[in-house]
């Protein structure tokens, strides 16, 4: 499902125009990555959580020429599912 049809479900279902539709998912989906950006765990019951991780320093290779390569420590976004949606989709 891309993010159109995402909109054009919420906005059937709502009954909210498309435009309505995409402006409140744009909304929610920026308020998420916001608190995610500043180190903040956003929970939906249910569903699931997004959280942010470090990552240690590793060694890596290119693929291409077998270089061993340092990879840098960094931050990642983990999304941990929730028991609904798990057991949506077994």
């Amino acid at each position: 499902m891309t993010k159109g049809e995402l909109v054009e479900k919420v906005a059937k279902e709502c009954k909210l125009s498309k435009a309505a539709a995409e402006q409140a998912l744009n909304s929610v989906l920026g308020a998420i990555a916001s608190a995610v950006a500043a180190g903040d765990k956003v929970t939906l019951v249910g569903f699931g959580t997004f959280s942010v991780s470090e990552r240690a320093a590793r060694e890596g290779r290119n693929p291409k020429t077998g270089e061993v390569i340092q990879i840098a420590a960094g931050k990642v976004v983990k999304f941990k599912v929730g028991k609904i949606l798990a057991e949506a989709v077994k």
